[in-house]
This record gives C-alpha cells, sequence and structure tokens, in this order.
C-alpha cells in the first residue's frame, strides 16, 4: 500500500457456469475507512448475508485479517456449506496466495483489513470448483485492486461489449444505443 490512506478496491469473476466465483475486495491500511467498514461489517449482520472472519484453519485466521461477506443467501444446508466451506477456503487460501506473490507485502498485513463479498451460485454442484474458483477470483481481485485495474480505456473499449452471466442487451450496449435524454432518470 502506497500510503496510510490508501484504499485498494478489486474485482473478479473466474469461470463460467454454476460453480463461477465473483469477489469484489476492498483492501485498506487500519486507521482507514477500509478498516471502519470492516468493522461495521462484522459487527452489522444481516438476515442471510454472513460476516466472519476468514479462517485458514480454526484459530488459525488468515492475515491481513479478511471479513467475508456473503453476497448470497444460503437457499438450503448444502448452499450454506458450499458458503461456509470451499468458497471460505478459497478465499483464504486466494488472500495467502496474494501475500505469497506480494501482491500484498507480507511485512504489512497486520496493519490491513480486507473485505472480501462473496457470491456462490445456489446451484453451484462441486465444491472443488467452488473452492478453486474462488481462490483464483481472490487473488486476482487483490491484485486488479492493487493494479488499478481495469483503466478508463479499457472500460470504454469495453462499452459496445456488455453482457455478464445473466443479461446481454440485445444491442450489445454499442456506443450510440444509450437512452436519450428525455428517457434517462
Amino acid at each position: 500500500m502506497s500510503a496510510h490512506t490508501d484504499v485498494q478496491l478489486g474485482e473478479a469473476f473466474v469461470a463460467p457456469g454454476v460453480n463461477a466465483a465473483h469477489i469484489n475486495t476492498v483492501l485498506g491500511p487500519r486507521g482507514s475507512a477500509a478498516e471502519t467498514a470492516w468493522a461495521t461489517s462484522l459487527a452489522t449482520p444481516s438476515a442471510g448475508h454472513e460476516r466472519f472472519v476468514v479462517i485458514m484453519r480454526p484459530g488459525v485466521p488468515v492475515q491481513p485479517f479478511t471479513v467475508f461477506v456473503s453476497k448470497s443467501v444460503p437457499v438450503d444446508d448444502r448452499h450454506g456449506r458450499l458458503i461456509w466451506g470451499p468458497a471460505q477456503a478459497g478465499v483464504a487460501a486466494g488472500v495467502a496466495d496474494a501475500v505469497a506473490a506480494g501482491t500484498i507485502a507480507a511485512e504489512q498485513v497486520t496493519d490491513l483489513r480486507l473485505i472480501v463479498a462473496v457470491w456462490v451460485n445456489r446451484e453451484a454442484d462441486d465444491a472443488e470448483a467452488v473452492y478453486r474458483n474462488n481462490r483464483l477470483a481472490t487473488a486476482t481481485a487483490l491484485a486488479n485492486g492493487r493494479d488499478r485495474r481495469p483503466d478508463v480505456d479499457t472500460v470504454l473499449k469495453t462499452r459496445g461489449r456488455i453482457h455478464n452471466p445473466f443479461f446481454t442487451p440485445a444491442d450489445g450496449g454499442a456506443p450510440g444505443t444509450e437512452p436519450r435524454a428525455e428517457e434517462r432518470p
């Protein structure tokens, strides 16, 4: 982290299909807005969106201290186990991978706080794939945050090819298809 108030935002989506991982990260130093958000998130759970400290194994929290925020409401015990088991383990491993790779400086981990928002599809059916995809997505999101990716040029170049796993506009989001002024809210 370059400055004491530096907060890094990251995003990554890994793999197609029901076992895909979508991760959002907020990483920042103690004393920053990231730490305030970290503590607030952990202290104010909401129904169905569990928040907990990510562990490597019981009694060994990953460093930097990481709060897991589920973007998925568990629909049944099987889905809940995929969130709390392989998705959490993948996040822990992805954070550790980022430290091992130097994405997060090892000497700074005790002074940082990390929030990881995690989505697990209710139809996910392969615990090992959920683990692998969340591991890679977490490490990738952290690298994207560090590197400030994507840059604005990439965003503007992608403007004409908008899609996500749940929707692709018929016009592809091509420039020139924006709502007219009278159609905008």
